[in-house]
């Protein structure tokens, strides 16, 4: 399980190195390039709850191999791809099978594991693990996209997944399954029709050409109508996605508007880092990835450090000082790409992006499950994975592809997309302020 999670987090973060190179082979430019970040989060967290419930309804085993076996085929894909449409749907199946296997996998180590410290160092191996992969992501994109080609971030996990498999097969044991439940799939395929609609809204009005006028308005209305069907299927499913008893805590729900505007500023640094690497300074893809090495250090000591502060301060208190780490990390960017300096000058940007995240989503996730019991424990940690994800989605495709698009001739795309990050986090800190909890749940939350 472990090692499935590993490699689940790995592909989140390790192309973001490899995008100029990618972008090189198929003739993509950077505005267009997004959509191999943006597409695997927009499934993965789109089909994430989904991926829970079908555990539940089919026995989490049989639903670990299918989410297993699609995400390595879907990995196999993406190395071989012939064209850029080819690997951006390889995206999109990889996000799928991460949906369906992480909560599978995550409630097999629950139930094999007994509730006590057995299972404590279980959760706490798991999350490790998910650190490690995400951190690791930034700098293996690098070593292998220099000296094996960019296909092979792709490839390498292919053989694991296989032992992953076999492992499943041998080693967790096979359940019956669960009376038969409806489940929200047209909830479920709006919820990823939305942002994706809205990625190719923003991405073709973009495009300098303007060969097809009429599909961004068009795709921009299509998912401003996919968001109010989902809210209308919600309203009335039998078994919705996300009750709409959830939306009665207000702590909950602000907590997560403010992880999406957090993750959507965050998502773009890491990809701001890079384009500034590679196609401004003109960094190899080894060399970009051991100067983003500051930012993996710091993203491992943020996860050391901050959950010890998280019980002296209170949460409101960590997720405001994490939105301010992150606008000052923006700011920097911004400093740094206007004054043309060299990729060192990036280090401090990057370890305040690592305070943000430590402070800022630690935080935010510490108030989303506050005061949850067992019938909603479940649907809370969904829906804030979910935000992160799809918050992460939405602002690369609105901040960086605003802020790079071809029509955008004389501004400084990275100002741009910086500028309009710092906006969003205003925002959110907006919302954070607004949050507060009742003294006694904090204090039996945090410990």
């Amino acid at each position: 399980m472990a090692m499935l999670q590993f490699f689940i987090a790995v592909d989140v973060t390790v192309v973001n190195v490899a995008l100029p190179s990618i972008g090189a082979d198929f003739g993509v430019d950077g505005h267009a390039l997004t959509w191999v970040v943006v597409g695997y989060t927009i499934t993965g967290g789109g089909l994430l709850m989904l991926g829970g419930r079908l555990g539940d309804v089919l026995g989490r085993r049989r639903i670990l191999l299918l989410g297993t076996t699609l995400f390595g085929a879907a990995s196999l894909l993406a190395g071989l791809a012939p064209s850029f449409a080819v690997l951006v749907t390889a995206r999109l199946l990889q996000g799928a099978g991460e949906a369906i296997a992480l909560p599978a996998a995550m409630a097999v180590i629950v139930l094999m594991f007994p509730e006590g410290p057995r299972r404590s160092r279980a959760l706490s191996v798991w999350a490790a693990v998910a650190s490690c992969g995400l951190v690791l992501g930034f700098v293996v994109s690098g070593i292998i996209t220099e000296l094996l080609g960019w296909r092979w971030i792709f490839l390498v996990s292919v053989p694991f997944i296989l032992v992953v498999l076999a492992a499943v097969i041998f080693l967790v044991p096979s359940e019956r399954p669960a009376e038969p439940a409806p489940l929200d799939l047209p909830g479920s395929l709006l919820l990823i029709a939305a942002p994706l609609l809205f990625t190719l809204g923003v991405v073709e009005a973009g495009e300098a050409d303007g060969t097809l006028p009429w599909l961004p308005p068009v795709a921009l209305v299509g998912a401003v109508v996919a968001g109010a069907l989902f809210v209308a299927v919600e309203s009335r499913s039998r078994k919705p996605l996300v009750p709409l008893r959830f939306f009665r805590n207000r702590p909950r729900v602000l907590a997560n508007l403010a992880t999406a505007l957090l993750s959507a500023a965050l998502s773009t640094s890491f990809l701001l880092f890079t384009y500034y690497l590679q196609d401004r300074l003109g960094a190899g893809p080894l060399q970009a990835g051991l100067t983003m090495l500051p930012l993996a250090v710091s993203l491992i000591v943020a996860s050391v450090l901050v959950p010890r502060l998280l019980g002296r301060w209170n949460a409101r208190a960590c997720v405001l000082a994490g939105i301010g780490f992150t606008m000052l990390a923006m700011a920097a960017i911004a400093l740094v790409s206007h004054l043309g300096a060299t990729g060192l000058a990036m280090a401090p940007a990057m370890m305040l992006i690592a305070a943000g995240m430590g402070f800022g989503i630690v935080g935010l996730q510490y108030v989303a499950v506050t005061g949850v019991t067992e019938v909603d424990a479940g649907i809370a940690s969904g829906v804030q994975r979910a935000a992160d994800q799809l918050g992460g989605s939405t602002g690369v495709t609105l901040y960086v592809g605003i802020g790079f698009a071809p029509t955008k001739d004389g501004t400084d795309p990275f100002l741009a997309s910086s500028f309009l990050a710092i906006a969003g986090l205003a925002v959110a800190g907006f919302v954070a302020w607004r949050i507060s909890l009742p003294a006694a749940e904090m204090e039996e939350t945090l410990g």
